[in-house]
């Protein structure tokens, strides 16, 4: 078992039970790329030690996150740069009109007119700087939501595309209310920090992806100018595990990503996709073991066709298993208070239940014993209180953090309702792929593709990696080796399966760099 570190004191909850259990915070709201730009920032914020530990943090980490006020009113509160452009203005016209409508819409955060006079100087025309803001927009995150403009990203070309997620009220009072930036990129900076080769990945990273004179970076640096920073550092969540197997094997997939012979850029598009399907394993993996659950985490994933309805209910129930398992994580973590040796102990003391709400508190910082307590927990008895925290979490649990499974499986392509009135693991091509980058060095045979593939991620699709199911009746080996058939002929189309005959297939990265060839 792994070791795990304790939690300090979170402020901003009313008790700590999902916490506890997964760290703070897992958030169904930051999906996959969301917490990789969170994560970018966080990196951006400590080039000089990237995925190095912090001394005296508690394993925590202190950063800076970009605010960058300039570049994203630009692209994303800026709806006068495209018919001035088009207009028949003269130059120094065009200039003076957007001015003064730009400045109508600022914050006052250094993004006013008075502030935007570099830009001038960056651009030999009006019309060269609508472009570049074309551009820049053309390539970012979400731009045609309806998300509040300042919780819209850039594609993240360097370190000047990178800033952290913020709410402006109407008095320009910036926050970051933790919505779409809910710290679940700092945990993955935590875990891949804690991983065996996370130095070995910090370094790399902070050479490939933080290279200021790449063309793109420069010209998100010539909208935004000088970065703006916050005025103090801040210290990143809470992350329960020293260390998991987990955090090693994300780790290994990043690298393993970033040594393809891909433009790192592309390689982002995977890294995301990879990064989703790992957080979401461990978020499922700790749930199980918490609950008591020791055996692995699976998905059992139909390739889509038009008669695989057998594998279709079988990964439907799958999926729902799995959906299940942080709610009987969630009860089994408060409930097993009472089993502790401390708790047990406590029934022989002068006061029993005093020491049990002592105890209450120290493991949920909860109930909280002062103005917050308008129930009055802290009066009733220990067994209620335990009942009643289970209540508590589970209610709070359904709102996000138990919605995280579903979100996240949809957002990377794992889950699907396609064919079905019912949600199922039915990976897209995009995640196929991912997976085949991360796994595939040059070639590997299509068999031993598989046996990876779930050792890795718990994906079962043949006949072979689905044993125990067959064993057990729950499904005829034909029907599950004719899904992996399916997915041969699927990765075919790809083009990322060679056949050499009826028996010999397979799997090949387009990706593979002559080094890793040639090895």
């Amino acid at each position: 078992m792994s070791r795990t570190i304790k939690r300090p004191l979170i402020k901003s909850v009313d008790f700590c039970v999902d916490e506890n259990i997964w760290g703070h915070r897992l958030y169904d709201e930051q999906l996959p790329h969301l917490t990789v730009l969170e994560f970018l920032g966080v990196l951006g914020s400590n080039l000089d030690k990237p995925l190095r530990p912090h001394d005296g943090l508690g394993g925590a980490v202190q950063f800076k996150p970009q605010r960058q006020m300039r570049l994203r009113g630009l692209l994303f509160n800026n709806p006068y740069v495209e018919p001035i452009a088009e207009s028949k203005l003269a130059d120094d016209e065009k200039w003076r009109q957007w001015l003064l409508k730009f400045e109508q819409g600022s914050t006052g955060n250094g993004d006013g007119a008075a502030d935007l006079a570099y830009l001038r100087r960056s651009f030999n025309s009006f019309d060269d700087f609508a472009k570049a803001i074309e551009l820049l927009r053309s390539s970012s995150f979400e731009s045609r939501s309806n998300k509040r403009w300042s919780s819209k990203f850039v594609f993240p070309f360097g370190p000047d595309a990178l800033y952290e997620d913020l709410q402006i009220d109407a008095k320009g009072n910036m926050s970051n209310d933790r919505r779409f930036f809910a710290r679940t990129g700092e945990l993955l900076y935590l875990m891949l920090a804690r991983a065996s080769r996370g130095a070995e990945l910090g370094d790399l990273l902070a050479k490939r992806l933080f290279e200021r004179s790449a063309p793109m970076n420069r010209l998100a640096r010539a909208l935004q100018g000088a970065p703006q920073l916050p005025e103090e550092s801040r210290q990143s969540g809470y992350l329960p595990e020293v260390s998991n197997p987990r955090f090693d094997q994300m780790c290994e997939d990043w690298l393993a990503i970033l040594s393809r012979d891909m433009p790192v850029y592309d390689a982002l598009e995977h890294l995301i996709a990879i990064t989703g399907l790992n957080m979401l394993l461990y978020f499922l993996e700790r749930a199980k073991r918490v609950a008591g659950d020791d055996e692995p985490v699976e998905f059992v994933c139909e390739i889509v066709s038009k008669d695989g309805r057998k594998v279709r209910a079988l990964s439907g129930d799958s999926y729902q298993a799995n959906q299940g398992c942080p709610e009987k994580a969630v009860r089994a973590h408060v409930e097993s208070i009472r089993s502790q040796q401390a708790w047990i102990d406590a029934g022989s003391a002068e006061f029993p239940d005093a020491e049990r709400v002592k105890l209450l508190r120290e493991a949920f910082q909860w109930p909280q014993g002062d103005d917050r307590d308008d129930e009055g927990y802290a009066s009733r008895k220990p067994d209620e209180l335990v009942s009643k925290l289970v209540e508590l979490a589970l209610q709070r649990h359904g709102q996000h953090v138990g919605k995280i499974h579903a979100a996240w499986s949809r957002a990377i392509g794992l889950s699907s309702r396609r064919l079905s009135r019912r949600y199922r693991y039915a990976p897209n091509d995009r995640l196929l792929k991912s997976i085949v980058i991360a796994i595939v060095g040059d070639r590997m045979q299509f068999d031993e593709f598989l046996v990876e593939a779930k050792r890795r991620y718990g994906l079962i699709v043949g006949d072979a990696e689905g044993a125990r199911l067959v064993e057990a009746k729950s499904i005829d080996q034909a029907e599950l080796s004719e899904n992996r058939d399916n997915l041969e002929s699927r990765l075919v189309g790809l083009g990322l399966v060679r056949r050499l005959s009826d028996s010999c297939s397979f799997v090949e990265n387009p990706f593979v760099s002559e080094l890793e060839a040639a090895c």
